[in-house]
């Protein structure tokens, strides 16, 4: 059986992108020069920082889902919501469904 492949840089960068878009965070409004007075990393800097990251410490981040409006994702939503015992009331007296 052959041994797993390491993903290369390219794909390491789309996994990245995708994983900010995903946060809503946008490597293309960073510049594409260095400006020594605010002193932004520019969109390599950043990339080549967050593509070190990724490979040294995967384990970090793979079990990271974003939020959906606000509330947690699919996975964390039964925690963050555990069942009601009486919902009719719970909805009568908050207006409706319980926000938790």
């Amino acid at each position: 059986m052959s041994q797993p492949q390491p993903p290369t840089t390219e794909q390491v960068d789309a996994y990245i992108r995708t994983r900010l878009a995903l946060a809503g965070v946008d490597l293309d409004m960073l510049p594409e020069q260095p400006d020594p007075e605010t002193g932004v990393p520019t969109r390599d800097q950043a990339l080549r920082s967050l593509r070190s990251f990724v490979t040294s410490a995967p384990v970090a981040i793979a079990g990271w889902t974003p939020p959906v409006d606000g509330r947690p994702a699919a996975a964390h939503a039964q925690q963050a919501a555990p069942p009601l015992l009486y919902p009719s009331i719970t909805e009568a007296w908050t207006g409706g469904v319980d926000e938790r």
